[in-house]
């Protein structure tokens, strides 16, 4: 059983906004794979579906970013599912906007959510599909960024993101991990 946790904030007034990416892309998956029965369970909403013949189990923690481990360690714990079938979705401050990247393991990089999350997990080795949302621009904070809806041309780039994200994910139940981040990581030669 794969659990496929996208990070953000509930609440109408954090909808889409930058911090919101893995409950976009979480939302964009549910559609494609025509889920409806969603219920909430371990501070979190969560649905199941089979896809490509694994059971994976949807996740939206409620808890706020910060304390997105509560949801992820405890839907963990009850399914007993092991670290490396634990898929997280979140914004990435690092990567430029509208830049997808697939990892399999790695350090939290300043992100709450991912801190959270491998607290309560004790490991870092699960794999993250970030997207980036690029360094906060014109004086704003961090902050006032991660919180703030894209504009400009980020707002294309980033809804392509959610799409290629959302394939990126489909790729790796499909075909691996491994063969998804060749596929979908970008080369040194491409900017996507």
């Amino acid at each position: 059983m794969k659990l496929i946790a996208g990070l953000g904030n509930p609440g109408k007034e954090y909808e889409h906004t930058r911090h919101n990416m893995g409950f976009d892309v979480v939302d964009e998956l549910a559609s494609r794979w025509h889920v409806l029965n969603w219920k909430e369970a371990f501070k979190a909403e969560i649905a199941t579906v089979v896809v490509h013949g694994e059971k994976v189990c949807l996740m939206k923690p409620l808890t706020y970013m910060n304390l997105s481990g509560e949801a992820v360690g405890a839907a963990a714990r009850f399914y007993k599912i092991d670290a490396e079938d634990i898929w997280v979705i979140c914004d990435d401050l690092d990567l430029p906007a509208g830049r997808t990247r697939i990892r399999k393991k790695g350090s939290a990089g300043g992100h709450n959510g991912l801190k959270s999350i491998i607290a309560h997990l004790g490991t870092q080795n699960f794999t993250r599909f970030r997207i980036g949302v690029g360094h906060p621009q014109d004086g704003h904070t961090v902050v006032d960024h991660v919180l703030g809806r894209p504009y400009g041309e980020d707002i294309a780039r980033i809804a392509e993101a959610k799409k290629h994200t959302a394939d990126s994910v489909e790729g790796a139940l499909e075909m691996g991990v491994d063969k998804a981040m060749s596929a979908f990581n970008p080369h040194k030669e491409s900017r996507k």
